[in-house]
């Protein structure tokens, strides 16, 4: 069953989607993004090693066709597959435009925690740590609080970060950061927020760059 929360987030970040540009999605939130881009002439990689992913329907799906995340995906025309090295290789040479994450936490300085949690045993590194160092555009997607209400924009990440790379875009159920000369700028509510909100649900300091 569809999250709306979800959603709305996936659908805000595809409108960051540009035409021409190849897209790695992360696992989580950003899987959901591609069903929400309209452009034919747009490119979804996957670091296990296919370009041209699209989404595809139950009864089509080849166990064998699947991308970083182990989720079914269909094949494009034109798509292509390539050995993992390969697939590296396009993102450490700067040949993904943009990398859609989903993260953990992030901080003040738009530096991200996305592949441990301290005391439990979830270790994912995953292509993220390439994809921050070697993507043109960095965009995150994620709920703007933890499931017990606190904030997960915070001052200073507890969980270990990934890069100490920053990320370009922030996308939530709340509000969209653009990280700009070394500071968070809030730059769009979401539907029916109020900055009030915003700013009771984000620990981090953030610049009101609201138009």
């Amino acid at each position: 069953m569809a999250n709306p929360i979800q959603e709305l987030i996936a659908k805000r970040a595809a409108k960051e989607v540009e035409d021409g540009q190849i897209i790695n999605l992360g696992i989580g939130i950003p899987t959901l993004v591609a069903k929400y881009v309209e452009n034919d002439n747009v490119h979804f990689h996957t670091e296990n090693g296919m370009l041209g992913v699209v989404g595809v329907d139950e009864e089509d799906i080849d166990p064998n066709v699947v991308n970083a995340g182990k989720m079914p995906v269909g094949e494009a025309i034109g798509s292509s597959f390539f050995n993992s090295a390969e697939s590296f290789g396009m993102i450490r040479g700067g040949h993904v435009d943009v990398a859609i994450l989903g993260v953990l936490q992030v901080d003040e300085q738009a530096r991200i925690a996305n592949w441990a949690v301290p005391g439990k045993n979830i270790i994912g590194v995953g292509g993220a740590m390439d994809l921050l160092i070697g993507a043109q555009k960095v965009i995150v997607t994620m709920t703007h609080t933890s499931k017990d209400g606190k904030s997960k924009i915070l001052k200073d990440c507890t969980y270990p970060i990934t890069s100490t790379r920053s990320v370009d875009t922030i996308i939530t159920e709340l509000a969209v950061f653009n990280y700009v000369d070394g500071q968070l700028h809030l730059v769009e509510l979401m539907p029916d927020i109020t900055l009030e909100q915003v700013e009771a649900s984000t620990e981090a300091s953030f610049v009101n760059a609201l138009k």
